[in-house]
């Protein structure tokens, strides 16, 4: 199959990956130009500049002979736009899109996208299923308590990269849980130095979780 992945985080670079040793005919998209150079190394023609949210970019990438595209960027909006350019406008078979905010979910299904993947609800449900009775907080707790999951990848032009968990500017009642750094989950600590690529996970009140992506989002390019 030929597949068009948008998005080259630790996500998409691992699908990608994944994809081409299964034999796949695979092209990576990514519209950070350092992140595109340092891919080239290890995937050659695979890899294209661009933004998968424009027309030009996606016609050039080939998208009206694409088996899949699979839009699994950080941003949501971003996914969406991706997914509906390659279904609506290039009628590409199957659409994958990556929620990074799983109440986006319902949004995703009414316009007609294939499939959605959210990370959050994925260990959400894992934990859920695993957990016993009295051993930990169950996760509905955190539901009860209007508690709410992030999941946040950084791009290379995130503000947090290279700071300390302990200098970050996080809104009252947050909390970061998990990192998740080259396939390898690690517990972080207050001189934990987060990485371009890395995926945040946190606790955070519902009523400050846009304070907080907004810690962590990327610097926009002049």
């Amino acid at each position: 199959m030929y597949i068009i992945i948008v998005g080259a985080g630790n996500v998409g670079y691992y699908l990608a990956k994944t994809l081409l040793n299964a034999g796949h005919e695979v092209l990576l998209i990514e519209r950070d130009k350092r992140r595109c150079d340092l891919l080239r190394d290890e995937f050659g023609e695979s890899v294209m500049r661009g933004r998968g949210d424009e027309i030009r970019t996606m016609r050039e990438a080939g998208a009206d002979s694409a088996d899949i595209v699979v839009a699994c960027t950080g941003d949501d909006e971003d996914n969406l736009i991706i997914s509906q350019i390659a279904k609506w406008y290039f009628n590409v078979p199957r659409t994958v899109a990556r929620i990074n905010d799983p109440r986006n979910e319902s949004i995703f299904q009414q316009l007609g996208i294939d499939a959605t993947v959210s990370s959050t609800n994925i260990i959400y449900h894992l934990i859920e299923q695993e957990i016993e009775a009295g051993e930990v907080i169950p996760l509905a707790a955190l539901k009860r308590g209007n508690i709410e999951i992030v999941d946040v990848e950084l791009s290379t032009r995130s503000p947090v990269v290279g700071k300390r968990v302990q200098d970050l500017p996080l809104p009252p009642d947050a909390l970061i849980v998990c990192i998740i750094r080259q396939e390898n989950a690690m517990l972080p600590h207050g001189d934990t130095v987060l990485e371009a690529n890395d995926s945040v996970i946190a606790l955070v009140s519902a009523q400050n979780e846009r304070q907080l992506r907004k810690v962590f989002a990327e610097e926009q390019e002049e």
